[in-house]
């Protein structure tokens, strides 16, 4: 079984999964605080990669996208496209899925954490080859929201781990930055009034 094929399984076994525990945990009781319930936001930055194929640093696009569990869960899927500053040609793509977590609030400040699984693709030298690989993606970074729908992320920095290159374990690592834009309104909890 190739690489891609077992990704796409992967992605297809624990996507409808951690969609079911959102579902499942939206139906329980309605707390009497106030906060914010699901919600999607997009955004786009730009990256710059180590693609740990010889000394070359790729510049690209990141297109992202998260679906907001609760107030510091979220599942964030990302597409980026090193396609910049390259000489013979060389290029690598990212696909990849996961869960994010915020771990530190302070003032306006959101530090989070990530743990994204998906593909790798690289195109090699001089259209010599292409290769498609499983990726794992551990990563952090700051949010700084700019207004109700409009976040700035600084910094967000990604090392990964592509375990089965053709030449041993390849380790592209990198720093994107960017904004997000928030699609949809959260849907509040609403206090109950029967509650004192």
């Amino acid at each position: 079984m190739s690489i891609v094929r077992l990704s796409r399984r992967l992605l297809a076994v624990l996507l409808p999964c951690f969609l079911a525990t959102a579902w499942q945990a939206s139906a329980q009781a309605v707390p009497a605080a106030s906060g914010p319930g699901f919600y999607l936001s997009a955004g786009v930055a730009g990256s710059a990669f180590q693609v740990d194929y010889g000394q070359r640093i790729l510049g690209g696009v990141n297109i992202f996208a998260d679906l907001h569990v609760r107030s510091r869960y979220s599942l964030e899927g990302e597409v980026r496209l090193l396609r910049f500053h390259t000489d013979e040609q060389v290029t690598q793509t990212h696909l990849l899925v996961g869960p994010r977590v915020e771990v530190f609030h302070r003032g306006p400040v959101h530090v989070y954490g990530k743990f994204l699984i998906g593909g790798g693709f690289m195109r090699f030298p001089f259209d010599y080859a292409t290769g498609s690989y499983f990726a794992l993606a551990p990563g952090a970074g700051i949010e700084i929201p700019l207004g109700s729908r409009v976040t700035w992320r600084p910094v967000d920095v990604e090392y990964q781990s592509w375990p089965q290159f053709t030449y041993g374990n390849l380790h592209p690592y990198g720093i994107s930055s960017g904004v997000r834009f928030q699609l949809t309104r959260p849907n509040l909890f609403k206090r109950d009034p029967y509650i004192f």
